[in-house]
């Protein structure tokens, strides 16, 4: 099981960081562009996201809630945004993230519980 876990975290931080670059990465670099270029390329991107994310929710499926799946993939989501929002699209660190970090650390807490002490 501990494999089926481990891939599904690594497809999801993968899937993650071409979700970013679909969803931002057009402010900064297709800024100059027509708004349908902008789209078009997003969706060609986020085609990779796709591709990466659904083969993770499906054969995690097995093991976890569709709820737990889902903090899961928000959880790497936050983790995966900070540093690419620092990195590649300039934001400046705020306190405030790490805040919402430990919210998420809550959310996980409660939404694993049940596995935690079963």
């Amino acid at each position: 099981m501990w494999y089926i876990v481990a891939g599904c975290v690594f497809l999801l931080v993968i899937s993650n960081v071409f979700q970013n670059i679909a969803w931002y990465g057009h402010l900064s670099k297709l800024s100059d562009q027509p708004v349908y270029i902008a789209i078009l390329v997003s969706w060609l991107i986020a085609l990779i996201e796709y591709a990466l994310m659904v083969p993770a929710n499906r054969y995690a499926h097995d093991y976890f809630t569709v709820g737990q799946l889902k903090i899961m993939q928000e959880v790497i989501t936050l983790t995966v945004f900070v540093p690419l929002s620092i990195t590649l699209f300039g934001e400046k660190w705020n306190w405030d993230y790490l805040w919402a970090a430990l919210c998420m650390v809550g959310a996980v807490f409660f939404a694993f519980r049940s596995k935690l002490f079963a």
